[in-house]
Formats: C-alpha cells, structure tokens, sequence
C-alpha cells in the first residue's frame, strides 16, 4: 500500500493535528544520519518528553531550585551587565519577542506519522500516513504563535528566562512591574476608599488595587457602567497622598473614545496610579471589538509608558466568546499591554494553557471555590487579584455585626480603634 504525504498550514488545522493522538512523532533513526540529527529528532518529538512520572520529578528539582532565585534578581544581574543598551533597545520588546517567535519559531516545519487512521480538516488521513505541519505559515494567520507545538505546558523557568531577557535587553522596569517578576505572584487586595487601602496597606500588602464595583456602590451608581470616572480620579488624588504602591480599576477607559480614555490614564498618572485596569467587557453583556480594545491600550502606553496597563477580556466573565480569550489576550499583548487579566477563568487547564502562550504576566480573579494562591503560581499565574471580595466581605461583616448587637448576640468582630482609622486617613501625622 503506497502511503500518502498531507501538508497543513492552518493554525487551526495545525493545532487540531498536534493534538490528535493518532499522529505521533517518527521513531530516532539510531546511529544512521548527520550529526545533530538525534537533537533534530528531539526537538521534533518534545511533546513526548514533557509528561509522565520521570518528568514530574525532574520538574520538581528544577521547580525547587528556581524557587531560590527570585526572576527580578537575575533581570538585574543582566541589564548591569556590559555596556548600555542603544537607544533602540531601551524601546518596548513585547512586540519584538512575539514576532520573532512567529517569523522564526524554533521548529519551522513538523512531520508527524499516522499509527491509525484519523481526519483532519475534512480530509480522510491512513495508518501509516505522513503529516507535515507548516508551523511557520500557520502562525502569520494567527495572533498566538505556535512555538514546538507541544501541549501547553508552564516551563518552571519561564519567569526567569522573560526576566533574563527583559534584563538584556534593558526594559524599564519600574517598582510596580517589579512585583510581577518576583517568586511567588502577586498577591493585590482591592480597596475601595483611602482607609480600605491603607489598611491594607500597612497590612503589609507591597501594593493595592482598587475595585469599581467597591467605588461605585458607596456611591449609589452602578459598576460597569460608565458612571464612575470622576469618582475614580478623585479616589487616585486621595490614594495619591499615601506611601504605597497602587492600580486603579478604570472599567473600559470610561469611554470608547481613545483620546478621552489617554486623558483619564495621564489624569490618574498624575495622581501616582502606577497601573490601570482596562476591560473590554461593556455594560449591556457586550465584547467591545479587539481593534478599539486594543486601540485604547496602544494609546495609553504611547502617552504615559510608565503607567502599568493590564489588559482585560471578559470573555469568561460575561460567558461570551470564551473561544477567542487567547487571540485576544494576544493581541492586547501586541498592542502594548504589560500584563492580561481574565476574570471569571478558574479552569487549571485552561489557565496553563493561556499563560504559556503569554510573554507578559498573567492576572486572575481569585476566587473562594476556584485554586489557591500555590495551585495558580505552579500553573503561571503571575498576579492574582481579590476583586469585590473585600469590599463585600466588609458589607456582609457590617450587617452581620449589626444584626448581632440587635439580637444580643455575640460578637466576634475585632475591629480597629477609632484612634487608629483615624491615623489611617492622617498620613502625614
């Protein structure tokens, strides 16, 4: 029987192959062939050696020793070495990293054997069949470029390979992008008045976040909908005015005008936000089209690009698109963002699979029911964030007292003194 040869060059279609378990890598040739020929062969068979129980001790050592070094550290160590980078260097890298990967992947082109019969793409493909996978063309037609085609999988010194390079190629970093390349993710509280966050704050927390929905229930508004923006400005004024680290929540920019969302992040910039959140979900259960999204990011780090923009999809959210979380986290990694955030994605699969694909850190929501803080740093998370959870843990503790004290009832509540809330909203004093 004469076998035949099917080429695929769809991402699509590539992807769908590269998971299809009746397609598996050519066996070594042994001694036979050029030298590099076995690393050759390696390199194309990967997904074969990136599981099992030998792996996962290896996996751990390596994990284990990683640990020791914080990634920042060795970003340090490369940007003091040699002399100063050009001008050119100095620039955003994001963009760079990503098209070299998608122009020259490390495997340009991979073959796959057929041990059973199988269909890809409509076609029919026989046991014994050769596939060849154009990795190469594949990734000009798609945001999320195909790297060795392997299963997605979080290297354990993916931090500190992106913090390394980050290093030599001399990206600013300020204090607040720092904490994103640390050991261990960051952990952000969100506040929702000056007293949450300094509390917070001397709580010993090295940053704070803010939530919408906190701000814009204290004032009787609701979240989500636009109605916050000279609210948000005037809460990063008064967080201004402390000594730490903070993120403002700016839903959609408050408008899908781009020269109004730049002017709200250089306003917050200059009240000290060192971040902004900007989400594409919209009010009406809606996904604000990528091109805008992604206009409005770009715009940002253009005019203020020291301000850390974290970029949002509500696919998950709002159960809307879920399909296309990772093309466009990809393209909002494209446009400038220096992190993503995908609240509402709780899946451990899913979340690996985004952040392996990512060059910029990863933000998810916590969630009770969802993976502890360990669980979402072994799967790559770099940033984790508590949302509302605060602000309606605080209502709920609030009605909880109350009720309590009505009903003569204990109360477990040990709260500050007076004295104390009010040396938190005294700064200086």
């Amino acid at each position: 029987m004469r076998h035949q040869t099917h080429e695929f060059d769809r991402w699509a279609d590539v992807r769908a192959a590269l998971a299809d378990p009746a397609l598996v890598p050519e066996p070594p040739a042994g001694d036979v062939g050029s030298a590099g020929a076995s690393v050759a062969w390696l390199r194309s068979a990967v997904a074969r050696f990136s599981s099992g129980r030998t792996h996962r001790r290896r996996r751990a050592l390596v994990e284990a020793e990683l640990a020791r070094l914080e990634p920042v550290t060795l970003r340090d160590a490369a940007a003091a070495e040699g002399s100063e980078g050009s001008e050119d260097s100095k620039g955003s890298d994001s963009e760079t990293r990503v098209r070299v990967v998608r122009e020259a992947p490390p495997v340009r082109v991979m073959r796959r054997v057929a041990v059973a019969a199988t269909r890809i793409a409509g076609r029919e493909i026989a046991a014994g069949d050769t596939v060849l996978l154009d990795l190469a063309t594949a990734n000009r037609t798609h945001p999320v470029p195909l790297t060795f085609g392997a299963p997605p999988r979080v290297c354990p010194g993916r931090a500190h390979a992106l913090a390394l390079a980050e290093g030599l190629l001399r990206r600013p970093l300020t204090p607040f992008a720092r904490l994103h390349h640390q050991a261990a993710p960051l952990l952000l509280p969100n506040a929702w008045d000056y007293a949450s966050a300094a509390a917070l704050a001397a709580g010993g927390f090295p940053a704070i976040g803010t939530t919408s929905l906190g701000v814009a229930a204290a004032l009787g508004l609701p979240d989500g909908a636009a109605a916050t923006a000279d609210a948000t400005v005037a809460l990063a004024r008064r967080l201004g005015r402390g000594s730490f680290l903070f993120t403002v929540d700016a839903e959609g920019g408050f408008s899908d005008d781009v020269a109004e969302v730049v002017a709200l992040a250089e306003r917050l910039y200059a009240a000290g936000a060192a971040g902004i959140n900007l989400e594409d979900g919209r009010a009406d259960g809606t996904l604000a089209p990528v091109a805008l999204h992604s206009a409005k990011i770009a715009a940002v780090k253009s005019a203020v690009p020291a301000l850390f923009v974290n970029a949002r999809t509500d696919t998950h959210w709002l159960g809307r698109e879920q399909d296309t979380t990772s093309s466009r986290l990809a393209v909002y990694e494209q446009a400038g963002a220096d992190g993503v955030f995908v609240p509402g994605l709780s899946d451990p699969d899913e979340i690996t699979a985004l952040a392996s694909s990512l060059v910029v850190p990863l933000n998810i929501l916590y969630a009770p029911s969802g993976p502890p803080l360990a669980e979402l740093a072994a799967m790559g998370v770099r940033r984790v964030s508590l949302g509302s959870l605060l602000y309606r843990g605080a209502l709920a503790s609030a009605v909880s007292t109350a009720t309590a004290v009505r009903d003569g009832r204990p109360t477990d509540l040990t709260a500050p003194s007076y004295a104390e809330v009010q040396r938190l909203g005294n700064p200086g004093e």
